[in-house]
């Protein structure tokens, strides 16, 4: 299921839990709102966390609170299995509110287009949502993904077979490319 409304909700605050949790490629910060899914974020470490709960109070209209009611319940069990190694979509609930517009179009595209083990490059991409010279502009949609492994925004790769770039960075995007099975996994 998911949401196309805005971040706030016909200018009411959003209210919003969180949580950090373990995982192969470091802590994951998530956030939901009873929309679904609305962020996850790399490497969150203590000042990362903080930025993200002040941007996301800015953008939700309310502070969130760190699990109350159990929103993340089954994000956190559906990427405890995506981490084991359970292939498949992380099919979550999720709250577009972040993102608007052409990137948003690109995303659910990315999300809906693009299974778990198989990649597509920037040019491809932009074609699928009827722009084809915009190849550059899907990479800024990449970097300003609210949602990334649940819109795999890694499974996207220069036309040439290079990596491209990765907000998470190259060695992550490296690390769940070899979980899917589309890149060698590392000897060491």
């Amino acid at each position: 299921m998911d949401i196309e409304a805005g971040a706030t909700d016909g200018g009411r605050a959003v209210p919003a839990e969180w949580t950090v949790m373990a995982s192969d490629i470091g802590p994951l910060f998530l956030a939901a709102t009873p929309r679904g899914l609305v962020r996850v974020e790399f490497h969150a470490d203590t000042a990362r966390r903080a930025r993200m709960l002040a941007r996301l109070a800015g953008q939700l209209g309310a502070e969130p609170v760190e699990c109350a009611t159990g929103l993340l319940a089954g994000a956190i069990r559906r990427f405890d299995r995506y981490f084991a190694g359970e292939p498949g979509p992380i099919d979550l609930p999720l709250d577009w509110s972040l993102t608007a517009g052409f990137n948003r179009r690109v995303l659910r595209e990315l999300a809906t287009g693009v299974p778990y083990g198989t990649v597509v490059g920037y040019g491809e991409l932009a074609r699928r949502v009827g722009q084809p010279g915009a190849a550059q502009a899907v990479g800024v949609a990449m970097g300003a993904n609210p949602l990334p492994v649940v819109v795999p925004c890694h499974r996207v790769v220069e036309s040439d077979g290079g990596l491209g770039g990765f907000g998470g960075g190259l060695e992550t995007k490296r690390q769940l490319l070899a979980l899917e099975g589309v890149l060698p996994a590392p000897l060491f």
